[in-house]
């Protein structure tokens, strides 16, 4: 299935979901929508999270010239990177809870 099929089958599914009630009296409707949205969760936090180690790829060898500053932004690169990891595994546990929901 191309990208743009993928698209189509999506907008079409949350218009179909949009127009009706299933996603609060269906649960497997409820944890399948869940399940895309965390999919889509995690893959942009993966996405920002290697934008943030190769940013800091990037300072790193000048932060050996002694400059402050860069290590400051390091220190605050890999916070924020830390916690993208936690919210990562954090959404990986909810994904799956719903996939073994689904399997039932």
């Amino acid at each position: 299935m191309t990208d743009m099929e993928k698209k189509v089958m999506i907008r079409l599914c949350a218009k179909s979901v949009a127009d009706t009630d299933l996603y609060e009296t269906d649960k497997e409707v409820q944890n399948l929508i869940d399940w895309v949205c965390l999919s889509e969760q995690i893959k942009e936090n993966n996405n920002t999270i290697r934008n943030l180690t190769g940013e800091y790829k990037k300072i790193e060898p000048d932060c050996w010239e002694g400059v402050r500053a860069q290590l400051e932004r390091m220190k605050e690169l890999c916070k924020e990177r830390n916690s993208l990891y936690e919210k990562q595994n954090e959404l990986k546990g909810q994904k799956w809870k719903i996939e073994k929901s689904l399997q039932r």
